[in-house]
């Protein structure tokens, strides 16, 4: 089955879908996006995830896209094309085309685009035994709370992270702080039992998944603590773990090569993604 795209208004085979040379998507990164789960059919956590593209396209100042209304039929309508039942909706706005200039153009209108595919859950291997991270200089700009499509810094901890063998690259500014991974939010378990994340200030994504799980622990009736922590208070937790629309929750055992604690998935961490998962399922 050929996959189907949503452009500007339009449906189109996926080997068709393009955009005008002069978007400022493409030439200045002038744009943001959301990347929504599906399962079973069905959209995950999709009211977090619109209250975050409003917050971004707002901090863009990018007006006049689709209401949510109808960009709501749009995805749930390519779901239905690409017969998608596991798998993700990728939906970026862009300000538009327009001749080449910094400054926001006048005439220029926003440009939708959505497309879905399948994907496999995350590999059971991942939970079951925990992965791997490297700590990196933190390079991104200063407003990482805004969901851009502007992540070139993103790519390159990633590739960092693949040759050095690591599932992710938690980034790290300049006073030694964990801010969070290159496509995911950093946390540890503290030795008193803690569970701690960076608060969502302007040098991390307040994460779907982010928001979900900190429910989930109120829930549950853990500490929780919303504050920076350094890398040295990372690898000698009780326990770590990372967060994210594609990843789910995912233990992780070692940072820059460093057992965290026993080197095994903490049990903490095992419960807090069985409940995750199961808000999966009755989100969707």
């Amino acid at each position: 089955m050929s996959r189907i795209a949503y452009v500007d208004g339009v449906y189109r085979p996926h080997r068709e879908a393009a955009v005008h040379i002069e978007d400022r998507g493409y030439q200045f990164a002038d744009g943001v996006y959301e990347v929504i789960a599906v399962r079973a059919g069905k959209l995950v956590d999709e009211a977090l995830h619109f209250t975050r593209l409003h917050r971004s396209l707002a901090e863009l100042r990018i007006a006049g896209a689709l209401a949510d209304a109808p960009l709501k039929f749009v995805m749930r309508e390519i779901v239905r094309r690409n017969g998608i039942l596991n798998g993700i909706v990728y939906l970026q706005i862009t300000r538009g085309a327009a001749p080449r200039e910094h400054a926001f153009p006048k005439a220029a209108r926003p440009v939708v685009v959505v497309t879905a595919r399948r994907s496999r859950a995350p590999d059971p291997n991942l939970a079951r035994d925990g992965v791997s991270v490297i700590t990196i200089p933190d390079i991104r700009w200063q407003r990482c709370d805004i969901k851009s499509v502007a992540l070139v810094a993103n790519v390159l901890g990633k590739q960092q992270a693949r040759e050095a063998g690591a599932y992710e690259a938690w980034q790290v500014d300049a006073r030694g702080r964990v801010t969070e991974g290159t496509s995911t939010n950093a946390w540890i378990v503290t030795l008193d039992n803690a569970v701690v994340t960076r608060a969502a200030d302007s040098a991390i994504l307040n994460g779907v998944t982010r928001q979900a799980l900190i429910e989930i622990i109120h829930r549950e009736g853990c500490r929780f603590e919303e504050r920076p922590f350094t890398v040295a208070e990372a690898k000698s937790a009780r326990e770590a773990f990372l967060t994210s629309t594609t990843a789910d929750l995912l233990p992780v055992v070692a940072i820059d090569g460093q057992p965290i604690a026993n080197g095994e998935p903490g049990s903490l961490s095992e419960m807090l993604r069985s409940a995750y998962l199961t808000h999966i399922s009755e989100s969707a």
